[in-house]
C-alpha cells in the first residue's frame, strides 16, 4: 500500500492570536503540526508497521502532504520523527491567502499525481475548524470517504471503519482508492523517540511549486478564494470573576449569584 496522510502546520492552540487584513497572523506565534492530524498519522503507522515488519522490508509507505509556507516544513519533520517514510510540501507565494476550495484543489493534484491507494486526514484544523477538506479531497478526487473512523482495517484493495455516531458506531467499507477522515479518540499519538527524531533529519522532504505540479496560479491565492473574512475584531477581556465575603449568609449570597446566572 501506497498512503498519504494530509498533514497541516497551524497557530500553538496555547498561542494568542489576532487577524491582520482578515487573516490569521502566523508569522508572530509559534506554529506547530496540528494535533489532529497526529491521529491520522498515528493510525495509519499501526496499519503499515506490522505489514513491513512482516513482509521484512519497506513494501507499503506513508508520506505527508501539505501546503504552507517553508517553515511548515517544521511540522512535516515532526510527522517524519514520527515514522513516516517522505514528505511533499507545496509552497509558493502566490498560495497566500488560499482558502479551503484552492487548498483542496492543490492537495488533490499531488495525490492523484502520486498514486495513492489510500489518503487518511485528521477531521479538521485547530485553526479554521472547517472540517472540510477531507471531503473536498473526495470529491475530487473522485473517491469514496469514509468518515469519522473511530478504527480502521486496510488490506488486500479494500479499507473499513467503524464510523463514530451519535446513535453509534456504523461499519462501512470501501474498496482502494479511498479517503478516511480519523477522528481524536481512535488512538493515542507516540511521542517520537530520539532515533526517530535522528533518522528525520535525513528523510526527504520534496518541496514543490506551483509550476511543478501544474496549476495555474489564477486558481489559487486570495484572488481565487470564494470565502474571505470580512471582519474581525479581538476577544474581549475577562470579566473579574465575584468575590463572596461570608458574613454568615454566604450560602445565601451564592445561591443567589447561581440563581442569577440561571445556573440553578
Amino acid at each position: 500500500m501506497k498512503i498519504a496522510v494530509c498533514v497541516k502546520q497551524v497557530p500553538d492552540s496555547w498561542a494568542e492570536k489576532k487577524m491582520v487584513d482578515g487573516r490569521l497572523d502566523r508569522e508572530s506565534v509559534d506554529a506547530v503540526l496540528n494535533d489532529l492530524d497526529e491521529y491520522a498519522i498515528e493510525e495509519v503507522l499501526r496499519i503499515v508497521e506490522p505489514l513491513n515488519e512482516a513482509a521484512g522490508s519497506e513494501l507499503h509507505t506513508v508520506t505527508l502532504i501539505s501546503m504552507g509556507p517553508d517553515r511548515a516544513s517544521e511540522a512535516l519533520r515532526k510527522g517524519l520523527s514520527m515514522g513516516a517514510h517522505d514528505a511533499i510540501l507545496v509552497s509558493d507565494p502566490l498560495l497566500a491567502g488560499s482558502d479551503a476550495l484552492a487548498t483542496s484543489r492543490v492537495l488533490a493534484k499531488v495525490i492523484a499525481d502520486g498514486g495513492f491507494d489510500l489518503v487518511f486526514c485528521g477531521t479538521e484544523s485547530t485553526d479554521a475548524r472547517m472540517s472540510v477538506i477531507p471531503a473536498m479531497l473526495a470529491e475530487r478526487l473522485g473517491w469514496a470517504h469514509l468518515t469519522f473512523a473511530g478504527a480502521v482495517r486496510a488490506g488486500d484493495g479494500s479499507v473499513e471503519i467503524d464510523r463514530m455516531t451519535e446513535f453509534g458506531i456504523e461499519t462501512m467499507a470501501a474498496s482502494f482508492p479511498a479517503v478516511v477522515s480519523v477522528i481524536e479518540k481512535i488512538n493515542e499519538p507516540r511521542y517520537p523517540s530520539f532515533k526517530g527524531i535522528m533518522a528525520a533529519k535525513k528523510k526527504t522532504i520534496e518541496t514543490k511549486s506551483l509550476a511543478d505540479i501544474g496549476i495555474e496560479t489564477s486558481l489559487v491565492g486570495a484572488s481565487a478564494s470564494w470565502s474571505k473574512v470580512e471582519n474581525s475584531s479581538p476577544r474581549p477581556p475577562r470579566d473579574k470573576g465575584v468575590k463572596i465575603e461570608d458574613s454568615g449568609d454566604g450560602g445565601n449570597k451564592l445561591v443567589e449569584f447561581l440563581l442569577e446566572k440561571r445556573v440553578v
